[in-house]
């Protein structure tokens, strides 16, 4: 019986001697190149150089070694049609082909990257053979991620190593040649005539992978769904939370815990965030997650009901006992406790989902669907401080002021324009989104926090159009606001700050979200 032969050729060397030693024990012949082969010489296997078998070095630094018919025809052969011609020219099959790709993205994210470093990283034989294997799958198995060693390894033990199986890697190869070269033209179209690298570039390819297959329906029963995730993204978020416990996670509920998740880790540790329809309607720090939570939900116990509960810190026993006084769709947080799996557990549909630590936001990109093409803009990173912020008016604002403002500007940041977030003593008491106008809002705001008002500190996610809104919040008590500013009518708001007393705090930055 004829040796199979396995050509193993990868940039990312995780995983890559065990996977050769157990082709090795299955009875593959190892065919290598470069860097690989001495990787796996040096742990003691048996390995063929691809120069051996083509009778052709290595040239130009390696750009060209593996574009050779010997290599080519032994992967695109296909058995029982071509076995005459590979007779004729010496040409052995090839019954596995494992191949990851130059750095490329890794080099271009390096500060101060070259254009010539990144065309270097820019790979040629990789892709083909990658494709060439993927292409007559049925007869050659393809593997491009480190992650799939064993997977193959056992159904090559098993013997099912079937075309399905076959085809799945097919896919998956195809689709990492796919998103390699939209990389690729993504960073060549970044750049100006002079080099220099614009933020967004003229080509973007998205490469997506089905994550959750188990949603029920869009957000109405008549339209399908599935939950996608973008590898590239440097915001992992949802995609890689854990479902611990309840029933498969909807369309609506991933679309709210995410709204939740996003505005929670913008507050101090401990938080909770309530999110409703993807508008947080509850946010508080307090000293534990019970505390927190309780305050929250505090804000608007009737629309937290049937809402999504987020916290950036552990939920213990305490706190999961108060969630569960409250139908709840979902529960997300950095961990919980054992007594809190315990407590939640008489709840079996309520859904439990743990997300790595919360952390600022790492970048990338916010896309919008709309007829015709895509909307792309920067995601909205980072948090105004303190000294970001301008004092405009007679009185500033004072210690308690201050924490209540930035905590308000973290959530307002959140809410659907026009917004407006009350907050006292660390705790949303009126919040106020997605309104025509900014009065509107205000008064709307200033009417669910009611006598909590009295002293509190509101924000307003763009600036005052006139000093009627700014009116209504003073009306209701509110004692400092902050703003971005910018109005042309600033001086005539400013002014009415001062006439009530007000200490008003301009952010020089604004923070829409429609």
């Amino acid at each position: 019986m004829t040796k199979r032969r396995a050509l193993l050729s990868v940039s990312d060397k995780t995983g890559i001697v065990a996977f050769a030693k157990g082709l090795a024990e299955l009875g593959f012949e190892i065919v290598s190149t470069g860097g690989t082969a001495r990787t796996l010489k040096e742990a003691g296997l048996a390995v063929r150089e691809v120069a051996e078998i083509t009778g052709f070095p290595e040239i130009m630094d390696g750009r060209v070694k593996t574009l050779h018919p010997k290599i080519h025809g032994g992967i695109l052969a296909r058995r029982g049609t071509d076995d005459a011609v590979l007779a004729e020219h010496g040409i052995a099959p090839i019954d596995l082909v494992c191949v990851n790709l130059y750095p490329f993205r890794e080099t271009i994210a390096r500060p101060g990257a070259t254009l010539a470093e990144a065309v270097e990283n820019i790979d040629i034989g990789g892709p083909a053979m990658i494709r060439a294997a993927a292409k007559n799958h049925r007869d050659v198995l393809i593997v491009v991620d480190p992650a799939d060693y064993e997977l193959v390894l056992a159904h090559l033990r098993n013997g099912d190593d079937d075309e399905g199986f076959r085809r799945m890697l097919a896919a998956k190869a195809f689709f990492h040649t796919a998103s390699y070269d939209g990389a690729i033209a993504g960073y060549l179209s970044s750049l100006a005539a002079d080099g220099t690298r614009r933020a967004l570039p003229d080509l973007l390819t998205l490469s997506l992978v089905r994550v959750r297959t188990d949603l029920r329906y869009g957000e109405n029963p008549h339209q399908a769904a599935a939950f996608y995730a973008d590898p590239d993204d440097p915001e992992r978020g949802l995609a890689e939370a854990e479902l611990l416990q309840g029933k498969p996670l909807s369309f609506n509920n991933i679309a709210d815990a995410d709204a939740a998740w996003a505005a929670v880790r913008d507050l101090p540790a401990p938080a909770c965030v309530i999110v409703k329809h993807m508008n947080p309607c509850g946010a508080a720090t307090g000293k534990d997650a019970r505390e927190a939570y309780a305050r929250a939900l505090a804000s608007d116990p009737v629309s937290a009901f049937g809402g999504i509960v987020a916290l950036n810190a552990e939920v213990d026993g305490e706190a999961a006992r108060e969630i569960v006084k409250v139908f709840t769709e979902v529960v997300i947080a950095p961990g919980f406790t054992d007594e809190a799996r315990e407590v939640f557990a008489a709840k079996p549909k309520l859904r439990l989902l743990v997300m790595p630590e919360a952390r600022p936001v790492q970048g990338g990109w916010d896309l919008r669907r709309v007829a015709g093409g895509v909307l792309v803009q920067a995601r909205d990173a980072g948090l105004v401080r303190r000294e970001d912020c301008r004092v405009v008016t007679k009185r500033a604002p004072s210690e308690e002021e201050w924490r209540d403002l930035l905590l308000a500007w973290a959530v307002v940041k959140h809410l659907k324009s026009n917004a407006i977030a009350i907050v006292k003593d660390g705790a949303s008491v009126g919040l106020n989104g997605g309104q025509t106008n900014r009065l509107l809002a205000a008064r709307l705001a200033a009417e669910q926090a009611g006598a909590r008002a009295k002293g509190a500190a509101a924000a307003s996610d763009a600036f005052f159009p006139f000093r009627d809104g700014l009116d209504a919040l003073a009306a209701a008590g509110v004692s400092a606001v902050i703003q971005p500013g910018g109005s042309v009518r600033d001086e005539e708001v400013i002014a009415a700050a001062d006439e009530h007393g007000i200490a008003m705090v301009f952010t020089g930055r604004r923070a829409f979200r429609h």
